[in-house]
């Protein structure tokens, strides 16, 4: 997957899952009052398992995680890809 990129700039992060029809999400029932959770991008139709949350929880427990977001642009088809992981920064 030679076309993924890595980033952890929060606008630009926003901006390619907001492209997409995406929304910033958890894992339901995994946040601990101190933190969101785990982390997902949730796309229409909603997920079953997953709890839509704001951008400001979100960005903090992937600030607080260490986490950086793989994504890719475009599929090998041209279209534009859904395709996007969490990773550790390390």
């Amino acid at each position: 997957m030679s076309d993924a990129k890595t980033t952890t700039d929060h606008d630009e992060i926003r901006d390619w899952v907001e492209a997409r029809g995406g929304h910033p999400a958890r894992v339901r029932d995994t946040g601990d009052g101190e933190g969101a959770g785990l982390l997902r991008i949730d796309f229409e139709p909603q997920a079953d398992g997953l709890e839509r949350i704001s951008w400001g929880d979100w960005f903090a427990t992937f600030e607080e995680s260490g986490l950086a977001f793989l994504h890719q642009d475009r599929a090998a088809d041209g279209a534009a890809s859904r395709f996007n992981k969490l990773v550790s920064r390390d």
